[in-house]
């Protein structure tokens, strides 16, 4: 396996360039998975309170031959506990559950605007990383107005904004109001999340030149325009073979023209979930 970079998010935490989606991946057939993602490199593992998983992410640490300090671990606070004191006991059931000391990343997972809690909840993360519970606080799914709004009340910036981002919605104005405030952005659902329209692209003409051109596979080449963009990818894949193909994606660069393509695929507005931020809200 090639050599991971890192990026140093703007508390002085230090991420690799690449993380392992955990969604959906639950029971022990979901342990096995995480362990095998271990073996494959994945050293940044994503989680969160909702995909009600944090214990099979727990039990994959303890069975896997990877040491607890050598892994960051990331949850999610949901919707449903962003007043203050919820806040900080949902915090110490994730740990709890997850059977861990500390998570080394906790990210408000949406900002759900209409019930205008998402400052206090970020007040309580602030108090959660004093307390020794989490290491470095951020947030998911945040539009820069709301970032904006946590700097101007708080003083504190997220470190990292997990986003939705793939080639129907490259988020540029995002990433570059994000990387005012020094936030790292990560691109959850990175390679569509079984979504036909994206799936699609790994089959078009000019992916697939690009992917034989390299001794890649579209998948890979996907994966790499996330990397050269600026932004974290966290695919999820359930058998080693995917696992290690998604994660083997620092040996080589696509140059601007090849960049260009796969930017032609972006659309004003392309989420592809129906989940605006301004508007969704999930508990």
């Amino acid at each position: 396996m090639n050599h991971i970079p890192e990026y140093t998010l703007n508390d002085g935490l230090k991420v690799p360039a690449i993380g392992f989606g955990t969604y959906s991946l639950k029971g022990e057939a979901g342990v096995q998975s995480i362990v095998s993602a271990f073996d494959a490199g994945y050293r940044l593992i994503d989680t969160a309170y909702n995909y009600e998983n944090e214990a099979t992410v727990g039990r994959a640490i303890k069975q896997g031959s990877i040491t607890r300090e050598e892994l960051l671990v990331t949850s999610k606070l949901p919707g449903r506990y962003h007043a203050y004191d919820k806040a900080l006991v949902a915090i110490q059931e994730s740990l709890y559950r997850a059977d861990l000391d500390y998570y080394d990343l906790y990210l408000i997972h949406w900002p759900n605007p209409k019930q205008d809690m998402y400052v206090e909840a970020w007040q309580a993360l602030i108090e959660a990383k004093k307390r020794g519970y989490i290491r470095s606080i951020g947030v998911s799914n945040f539009l820069p107005e709301h970032n904006e709004r946590l700097v101007q009340e708080t003083g504190v910036a997220p470190s990292l904004n997990q986003i939705e981002l793939h080639p129907f919605f490259d988020q540029a104005k995002q990433r570059e109001q994000d990387a005012k405030h020094g936030i790292v952005n990560e691109s959850w659902s990175p390679i569509g999340r079984g979504n036909d329209a994206l799936q699609d692209i790994l089959k078009d003409e000019n992916i697939v030149r690009i992917a034989e051109t390299h001794g890649k596979t579209p998948t890979q080449v996907i994966l790499r325009w996330h990397i050269q963009l600026g932004s974290i990818p966290i695919p999820k894949a359930g058998s080693l073979q995917h696992q290690q193909e998604n994660i083997n994606i620092f040996d080589f660069e696509l140059n601007e023209e090849e960049m260009k393509v796969i930017a032609s695929f972006n659309r004003a507005d392309g989420r592809l979930w129906n989940q605006d931020p301004s508007e969704y809200e999930e508990f």
